[in-house]
């Protein structure tokens, strides 16, 4: 397969860049990404080199720049590209409706026109809204997004839908619970609470600390996506959760005990508006249509999630002081004089 990963340099998306050419010999993935903040082709230094890997610096909302990719050939796209964090969202909102929703929408029509066989959207469960009490959301609940985040991702599914009901353009849409694991921005729960324990540093914690999450570890998510690209059915949504349904607090406290500090880190800030109490998705049809469940404990990953951090003090670093990005933007530029001269349409690689 010749495959295109958007936002491929960001937490979820390096890490499915990692799985698949770790899986499939044969595949050869081009991985499109604007490298905002988050955006980091340090998690993908161990890939860069690979044959069968290329990177190309550009923003699917530029029509011209997508359609010259487009043009080289490629059969399916996983699109991850996506303004992420929620705090963001309510601070500036306009950044995520250009990117999720209009970048979206430029992507989905470039691919209609170049006839790409399978498109493949990574949302979240929070285009749900917050789960009430002992249920949990099915790919036919209803979106009830309550951030301007969740709603500029409920905005991105329901033109994937209509695509697909207008057009019978072949969108599958797939939507997860809490991600974790290695490469993750440290902006993130998981992250932000373990590297400020690393440091000895004061760890917030909104509101009462008692908001419930669905945590997933990161590879086990991807191999629900891969699976939904190579056995999903088209113009259907896949629910992927693990049943780890814990408090953000007790996660805390979690780790905290495995990095060895005391809880007294722990202090309590005033909640986010709008904050959703709880999520939870029902998975039933992801593991029986595709023949998925996830393979790692709670207690498995987040251990495996605190080594790697403590083991990987240059790259927390570097994304602290966001040094990377003008090494990897200066690289980029100075490569990239033209799209013409870095695609070569008759290879899967990079010129």
């Amino acid at each position: 397969m010749k495959l295109i990963v958007t936002g491929g340099a960001g937490f979820i998306g390096s890490n499915f860049i990692r799985c698949v050419l770790s899986r499939y010999p044969q595949d050869s993935i081009l991985n499109l990404d604007k490298l905002t903040y988050s955006g980091n082709l340090e998690t993908l230094r161990d890939v860069e080199k690979n044959e069968r890997y290329t990177f190309v610096r550009g923003d699917i909302g530029n029509r011209r720049k997508v359609q010259e990719i487009l043009s080289a050939g490629f059969e399916a796209i996983v699109h991850f590209a996506a303004e992420t964090h929620v705090d963001r969202s309510i601070l500036e909102g306009s950044a995520f409706v250009k990117t999720n929703v209009l970048g979206t929408q430029c992507l989905l029509d470039a691919s209609r026109q170049a006839k790409i066989k399978r498109f493949v959207l990574v949302s979240t469960d929070e285009v749900y809204g917050s789960a009430p009490a002992g249920e949990r959301f099915t790919e036919e609940s209803p979106l009830a997004p309550n951030s301007p985040y969740a709603a500029s991702k409920a905005g991105a599914d329901l033109l994937a839908r209509a695509h697909f009901r207008t057009f019978r353009f072949p969108v599958i849409i797939t939507r997860c619970t809490n991600n974790y694991g290695p490469y993750q921005y440290p902006e993130k729960f998981i992250p932000l609470t373990l590297t400020r324990a690393l440091a000895g540093e004061s760890i917030p914690v909104y509101g009462d600390g008692m908001q419930v999450r669905d945590w997933i570890w990161v590879m086990d998510h991807c191999a629900g996506l891969d699976a939904a690209l190579r056995r999903g059915r088209e113009g259907e949504a896949y629910n992927f959760g693990a049943g780890n349904e814990w408090p953000n607090l007790e996660i805390a406290r979690r780790i905290l005990r495995l990095a060895g500090k005391p809880e007294s880190l722990l202090t309590f800030v005033q909640d986010r508006p709008g904050h959703d109490r709880r999520y939870a998705l029902d998975s039933e049809k992801a593991r029986r249509e595709l023949d998925w469940t996830p393979q790692t404990t709670l207690e498995e990953g987040l251990k495996r999630t605190v080594d790697w951090y403590a083991s990987n003090p240059d790259w927390v670093r570097h994304v602290a002081s966001r040094s990377y990005r003008a090494y990897y933007r200066k690289q980029y530029d100075q490569r990239e004089a033209t799209l013409a001269n870095v695609l070569d349409p008759t290879t899967s690689r990079s010129r």
